[in-house]
């Protein structure tokens, strides 16, 4: 729906206190919970197989993304005091902190994971009132390589989940040639959607596909007798229940909080992209200073009831801020709407065990696009103000690092006897974040690449 510039004056689109009628804001506000719904639920699908959750967890899991969601998307959008942007920003859960996430619930568990997480929300709204100290140590070059790198270390999730294997010892398995073809159809229709439809079509193609390869993988057990979709477990899910806060016992290892600070600074700078991305699509205008720090503010309370309610943290969805864009509408009730959507559903255990029962090879055919889109967004950010020979040295060296520590350091660990530590040098991600921020410092750009 792009009619707000044909059927609106410039000074209603451009409002973010415009209300239209509930006939045309709520379709409006389906279509922001329908382009991120499948990345909100994709990350608790991944982390439940690092957790080793059972089924009625996994199902908690998926209920307690969407509940958190739409809770921290009314903050957001409704404020509370000084907390909030006051603009159509939709929150999610976050991409970014997978990798890293991987490894503190691998280390430490599941409390852990929770625990630093609620540490890192408070830490992001510490970040908001010191928001423009902060943004100068992460220009595009910086943050393009920490993002690029996040997407390159989920490319081989993407792979296991396309053979029908979620956790790295399945690998030894011989992936089915059904596994394989059902992906396929996933990734190759999400690729035409994107592609060659427009509009909601487009900006929320992973949800449609997804939906899609499911329907195929429950038709494949029909003609076939394979069991790819569980619907048993789908049977015996409640309609409704109320959310369990504090499910697993929080801890907090002092290496995980460590890596969870660095993320959320560089969760804090992507925010602000994304409020600006919102305020000049939309609005032609930069945005102040009072909605630059209230975002910031929500994006970290989001975060804490993330923790706090066994959810992983959360940020605004970059999907959603091209869809305001298509849309030229500006106004922030459409997406409180939609958040209202979100919160609904998270009180329903049906649909998140009808979400947790997504066959692995169809989420994986999803999961290629999904983070492919995440590695290309880091290059686009990457080359966005040049790439002479400064930023070929920190882009070689800082990937080198991220890189090669992450897939073959095991021999130097092993000798330096880094302990629990050990996480924190082959994650990747914080590798290169420290990289390329002290790189950018130590190497000024010379007058003729400014």
């Amino acid at each position: 729906m792009s009619y707000a510039r044909e059927f609106l004056s410039d000074e209603e689109r451009k409002d973010p206190d415009f209300k239209l009628p509930l006939n045309q804001a709520v379709p409006l506000g389906l279509q922001h919970v329908l382009a991120m719904f499948a990345g909100n639920v994709t990350v608790p699908f991944i982390m439940a197989g690092v957790l080793g959750a059972t089924h009625d967890e996994r199902v908690l899991l998926v209920q307690a993304a969407m509940l958190v969601a739409g809770v921290a998307t009314v903050i957001q959008t409704v404020g509370v005091g000084p907390i909030g942007s006051r603009l159509p920003l939709v929150q999610g859960t976050s991409f970014g902190f997978v990798p890293i996430l991987v490894f503190i619930g691998s280390a430490f568990g599941a409390g852990a994971v929770f625990g630093t997480t609620l540490i890192c929300g408070l830490l992001q709204m510490l970040l908001g009132s010191i928001v423009d100290k902060v943004k100068r140590f992460f220009p595009p070059l910086v943050s393009g390589l920490v993002i690029l790198t996040i997407g390159l270390l989920l490319m081989p999730l993407a792979l296991r989940y396309l053979g029908g294997h979620a956790e790295p010892q399945a690998l030894a398995e011989v992936s089915s040639w059904t596994n394989i073809g059902l992906g396929a159809f996933t990734f190759l229709l999400i690729m035409f959607m994107r592609l060659k439809l427009s509009g909601i079509l487009s900006l929320a193609s992973v949800f449609f596909g997804l939906v899609a390869g499911y329907l195929v993988a429950a038709l494949v057990d029909l003609l076939a007798g394979t069991q790819f979709v569980n619907m048993e477990n789908v049977g015996r899910a409640a309609w409704f229940s109320l959310p369990t806060p504090v499910y697993w016992e929080l801890s907090f290892p002092i290496p995980a909080i460590i890596a969870m600070m660095i993320m959320s600074v560089v969760t804090t700078v992507d925010t602000l992209g994304s409020i600006a991305g919102v305020t000049m699509s939309a609005a032609d205008r930069k945005p102040t200073t009072r909605e630059l720090r209230g975002g910031i503010l929500a994006d970290g309370l989001g975060t804490v009831l993330a923790g706090m309610f066994n959810a992983f943290p959360n940020t605004t969805y970059n999907q959603n801020v091209g869809l305001v864009a298509f849309t030229g509408l500006m106004s922030r009730h459409v997406v409180t709407f939609g958040a209202i959507l979100l919160i609904a559903a998270g009180f329903v255990p049906k649909i998140g065990a009808i979400v947790s029962a997504i066959p692995a090879p169809v989420l994986g055919g999803g999961l290629i696009i999904m983070f492919g889109l995440v590695a290309s967004a880091g290059i686009k950010l990457i080359v966005a103000e040049g790439f002479g020979q400064r930023e070929m040295m920190i882009s070689g060296i800082s990937l080198c690092l991220a890189i090669g520590l992450s897939q073959g350091g095991d021999p130097l660990f092993n000798n330096l006897n880094l302990g629990h530590y050990e996480f924190l040098v082959s994650s990747g991600v914080i590798p290169v974040t420290v990289s390329a921020v002290a790189l950018n410092l130590i190497m000024p750009a010379t007058e003729s690449e400014d």
